[in-house]
């Protein structure tokens, strides 16, 4: 099966470089973009195959997954729309352009579209995938596509209207988390640890933590209360950032990433 990325920004390289990881043939991906000397360069660093059109690119793949600026939606479909045939898969991970703009700019009635939203983690297998499709993506089309990404992480189907939040918590989360740890690391530098080493230990700590509530099967809340001793350093800690409004800062981070998305 050819997978064709329309697009080389940094979703479609973490999304090739994931499925690279998890061993698709290199032969299997193709990516075509607007700038040659970018994605050719890439094309030739990763081994898979630069194609010299969108149109073209359309034509050799199974799956078209559309990565471009969302305000070019229309543009590169009304390009490819001559090969978009029943047999293709039209997937896009595009913010804020919905499988009804998606299905008014192909106009093919039974053509499947998929639409998803990733997190930048597929890179390493360990991404978070919303997935959702058109009528005609129930048949094969939806199954197929939730296959490719099952391979670079978890996938879940999530109506459309979940997607702001869904962005929110999964898609801008890294950086929210990456801020967290980077915080964390930097009260290790004020009692006099070296910033690697205090971000190392951070990272695997929230690293864990997080497997601990994937695995453990309690709650988070719950499992706060297994670190907290009557009286202890944990609760105290705990008990400080709350004075200052930590879980009231993380809610409102949310609020204005979903207020923006839905903009």
């Amino acid at each position: 099966m050819k997978i064709g990325f329309i697009g080389a920004g940094n979703m479609a390289q973490a999304m090739i470089e994931g499925l690279l990881t998890a061993k698709v043939p290199s032969s299997e991906l193709l990516i075509h973009s607007a700038h040659p000397n970018h994605y050719e360069a890439y094309a030739q660093s990763k081994g898979i195959q630069a194609v010299a059109s969108n149109l073209t690119l359309t034509q050799q793949a199974d799956v078209i997954i559309l990565a471009v600026e969302p305000a070019l939606y229309e543009t590169v479909i009304t390009e490819i729309k001559p090969a978009l045939t029943e047999e293709k898969i039209l997937a896009s991970v595009l913010t804020g352009i919905s499988v009804a703009q998606l299905s008014t700019a192909a106009a093919i009635s039974d053509l499947a579209i998929v639409r998803l939203m990733p997190n930048v983690n597929v890179k390493i297998n360990q991404g978070m995938t919303a997935i959702t499709g058109n009528a005609a993506s129930q048949v094969t089309g939806l199954a197929t596509v939730k296959g490719i990404f099952e391979k670079i992480g978890s996938v879940t189907e999530l109506p459309e209207q979940h997607f702001s939040t869904f962005v929110a918590l999964a898609g801008s989360s890294p950086a929210f988390i990456y801020l967290f740890i980077d915080s964390l690391a930097r009260a290790g530098v004020k009692y006099g640890l070296s910033k690697a080493q205090a971000t190392e230990i951070a990272a695997q700590a929230v690293k864990g933590s997080a497997q601990m509530v994937l695995e453990d099967g309690r709650s988070p809340f719950d499992l706060i209360d297994q670190v907290c001793s009557p009286g202890g350093t944990t609760v105290a800690g705990l008990l400080a950032m709350e004075e200052n409004g930590f879980m009231t800062s993380v809610i409102k981070g949310i609020d204005a990433t979903i207020n923006k998305d839905r903009a």
